[in-house]
Order: structure tokens, then sequence, then C-alpha cells
């Protein structure tokens, strides 16, 4: 195959020569011969249309092919330049790279639908006419296929209402309302989002009863259980006729241990109602710095170091006694943590995270094991031989009371954190 270049270089020779032999014909007055110059020029001047032609329509291939997405095309050069097959090979090398582009952009928009099409929350893509572009499943359960918007969700989105009511086949339902607002290609769209909350509700309360259920039948049949058995012992003593020394004995005894689990379960009850009797937080100003340095003229000792990273003059919003009494039972039981510590270590820091007070309080202690952690803070539950089992319950009703949230981080033997988090 000869080259590219070649081609070009004897067909523009060809033409000049031709156009100067014709010149000279022309003086001579040759005029069949200037004919005959005539038709081999106009010969090479459509060859060279159709070798450029040739070229165009390997682009015209090119643009063919992105057009109809036939992007496993080869792309061949019609001429053996080195220039040319360079080309070539780059722009199949182009095309197969777009098509795998394509190829991973397909499969994330075909797992992105099917992701958003299996939640049960009802997602809703709208323009700003209320022409409905995009709904999933869960909305075409609630509303059917729709056009546009439905009435009550525009009423609902002009109110700035949170909460919507709606009825659905009969059943009254409250579906917390949600919009987002963003620009694609120049235009505005509107993302809804509607999710039931009586289910969420339902299921939560459901899952809190279970737990609560399970706490109150373990306590209460640990107490009730010895107290039958002792009562039933002790009425078969004392049917027996005149009592014994020994039976007398027996049976104080036997009403010793009645009146201690009769103790145990009223102390068991009492905790119960200090954690259902949470006074609402009266929330007042207090800078972080000085509760920091009150906390630790309440605490004493040595062992506990406390830094205040805050911005000077940092005020917060809390129930000061009801803040002091969860500091206080986490870092009660951050020393009894580090009780067998050689050096015990507990850190308390404060500091400020955009709009947002954290407190973080850190101990080198013992740790806390997996399955424990997760059960921490379920009322009644503890690992100590005297413990009650609600401190740690009180510290997270309070916290939550101040639209607040307590984490934490721990690994046997390394030490636990917990970390506070409230709004200015």
């Amino acid at each position: 195959m000869k080259t590219y270049s070649f081609y070009i270089i004897t067909h523009i020779t060809g033409i000049v020569a031709c156009s100067l032999l014709g010149a000279f014909l022309g003086t001579r007055h040759l005029w069949f011969s200037v004919t005959g110059c005539a038709l081999l020029l106009l010969v090479l001047a459509i060859r060279l249309y159709r070798i450029q032609m040739r070229q165009t329509k390997m682009l015209q291939r090119i643009v063919e092919c992105v057009r109809s997405q036939s992007l496993s095309e080869r792309i061949t050069a019609p001429f053996e330049s080195r220039t040319i097959v360079h080309l070539a090979r780059e722009l199949s090398v182009l095309l197969q790279d777009q098509k795998e582009k394509m190829q991973k952009e397909e499969a994330r928009f075909r797992y992105y639908e099917q992701l958003l099409q299996e939640v049960d929350t009802a997602l809703i893509v709208a323009n700003a006419q209320g022409i409905v572009e995009w709904c999933n499943c869960s909305a075409t359960r609630l509303f059917g296929r729709s056009v546009r918007l439905p009435e009550c969700i525009c009423q609902a989105l002009t109110e700035g209402q949170e909460v919507m009511h709606y009825e659905h086949e009969g059943r009254p339902m409250d579906l917390a309302l949600s919009q987002n607002r963003m620009l694609v290609q120049g235009r505005e769209c509107r993302i809804i989002s509607l999710k039931n909350l009586h289910g969420t509700l339902n299921r939560t309360e459901m899952e809190a009863w279970q737990k609560l259920i399970r706490v109150l039948t373990h306590e209460i049949m640990n107490s009730i259980t010895p107290i039958i058995s002792l009562s039933d012992t002790l009425c078969e003593r004392s049917s027996e006729g005149p009592l014994s020394e020994s039976a007398q004995q027996t049976l104080q005894q036997g009403l010793g241990i009645i009146h201690r689990r009769c103790k145990g379960l009223m102390e068991f009850v009492q905790n119960y109602r200090k954690l259902t009797r949470i006074a609402p937080p009266v929330k007042t100003p207090i800078e972080v710095s000085a509760f920091l340095k009150d906390l630790q003229r309440l605490v004493g000792g040595t062992d506990i170091r406390f830094t205040d990273d805050t911005p000077a003059g940092c005020v917060w919003h809390a129930d000061r006694a009801q803040m002091e009494q969860v500091f206080l039972n986490l870092l009660k039981n951050a020393r009894e943590a580090c009780r067998n510590r050689t050096a015990p270590e507990i850190i308390v820091r404060a500091c400020k995270q955009k709009k947002r007070i954290v407190f973080t309080i850190k101990d080198n202690g013992e740790g806390i094991l997996p399955e424990v952690r997760e059960r921490i803070f379920v009322p009644f539950f503890t690992t100590k031989p005297n413990g009650s089992g609600i401190g740690l319950s009180l510290c997270r009703q309070i916290v939550t009371l101040h639209d607040g949230s307590i984490l934490v981080h721990s690994e046997p033997d390394r030490g636990s954190e917990f970390i506070l988090e409230f709004a200015e």
C-alpha cells in the first residue's frame, strides 16, 4: 500500500506539470494537445479529490461509531502513512476506553437505581413545574403512576410541613416529608422523600418494649422464685406443730431472706422509677471552661486531667445539675475501670467542632468487651457485683433530652473513650 504522502505529491506534481505543459502548448497553438492536457488535469484533480474523500470517510466512520455507540469498531488507516496509522490506532484505543467507561457508568447507574427502588422511603424527582421525572417503587405504591406531583405533596411543601398526613387505601399515615433542590444541566430539579413514620416508630417501640419486658421479667423472676420456694418451706415447717429452737432459727433465717429479696425488688422498682421520671432539663448558659473547673473540684484527685480546647468564653446551653450528674457518673466508672492500673490516667477534653460542643472522657483502664459494649446503655444491665445498671442508661437519657449524643469506643485492656456531643 502506497503512502498518503506519495499519492499527494505525485498528483500535485502531475497537476502542476499538466498545467505548465498546457500553457506551453497553448502558446504554440496546439489546441488538440491542450485539450488532452486539460482532460489529464481533470482526471488528476478527480483522483486527488477521491484520495481526500477516503480520509474524510475515516473521520465520518468515527463520528458514526460514536453516534451509534458502536464503540467496539476498529479504525483502519486508508493509507500506509506512519502519522495516519498512528492516528487511527489512537482513535481505536480512545473508542475502546470510551466504551469501557460507558459500561462502567451504566453498571453504576443500574446499581444505584436498583438500590433506590428497594428502599422503603418514597422518592420522587420532579422539575420546577411539578412534572414527575422519576419515582421509585415505594412512591408508586403510595401515589400510583402520576405525571404531576400529587396535590397533597404540593400543598405540604408550600406550607413547609415536615410531617404530612395521608390516607392510603383507607389507612391513615404520617409521612416525614423533606425536599432537596439541585441543578441538573442548568435546570432545577426537586428530590422529594417521604418516610412512613408509623412503621418505623412501631418497630422501634416494639423492640424497646421487648427489651424492657425481658429485663423486668428477669429481675422480678429472680426475686419471686426464691420467695415462693422459701414461703412454701416455712409454711410446711410451721404446720408441723410446736416449733423447736432450730425450727425457729430456720424460720427467722427464711424470713430474713424473704425480707432481703423483697427489699432488693423494691430497690429495683425504685431504680425503674428513676429512669421514667427524669425531669425536663432547664437549660441555662454555661461557660465550658468554668464547668470543667467546677467538675475538677468536685472529683478531686490527680488521676484526672482536664483539657479545654474550646475558644475563650465558649458558652453551652444545658441543665448544669443534670450535666454534672452525667459527668460524675462517667468519671466514677472510669476510675473503677482504672483501679487495677499502676499508673491510672483519665483525660477529660472539651473542643468545638463547627456548631457543636464535643466532650471526650478517655481512660487507660480495663476496657469493655465487644458483647458487653453493645448492652451498656440497656437499663439494669451491669457487670458490677453491686451495680444497679441504671447509671449509663440515665446518662444516655439525660444527653438525649439535651438533643445530644453519647458514643463509646473501647477495646479490652486498652481503655475506653466516651464521646458526648451537644449543640451550642
